[in-house]
């Protein structure tokens, strides 16, 4: 599986950006696709997940009211809406994905990782 990100790219505090994660595969009905993050002399961090059962998500408390993750069935495509961005969301954001019901956490818990899309917040 092929993960197509894009979306990245430099905004002011304040700004709103939005990443697309395109997938080469279908989808299955266990499939999980989200976002992770790392910034520069960071860990990588995850950002948000959302299943295509049952359309539930999961966000990191520091994006919470701010980002929303979205799925397009169609596209086989995810979304990361960004909005009221800082300066510490400053990071390169990887797509996500896992077919396979998984009860494990963490980055461990996908199989499949994009390039990244790069998102600078300029204060």
């Amino acid at each position: 599986v092929q993960l197509q990100a894009s979306g990245g790219g430099l905004v002011q505090t304040g700004g709103s950006l939005r990443l697309s994660c395109a997938a080469s595969r279908r989808i299955y009905s266990s499939t999980v696709m989200g976002w992770f993050r790392q910034a520069p002399g960071k860990e990588r961090e995850f950002v948000a997940d959302i299943s295509w059962s049952g359309v539930s998500t999961n966000y990191a408390d520091s994006v919470k009211g701010r980002f929303t993750i979205s799925r397009d069935n169609a596209k086989n495509t995810v979304y990361l809406q960004m909005t009221s961005l800082k300066p510490e969301d400053t990071a390169v954001y990887y797509c996500v994905r896992t077919d396979r019901v998984q009860t494990i956490e963490g980055e461990h818990r996908f199989d499949y990782w994009g390039q990244g899309t790069k998102v600078t917040v300029s204060s």
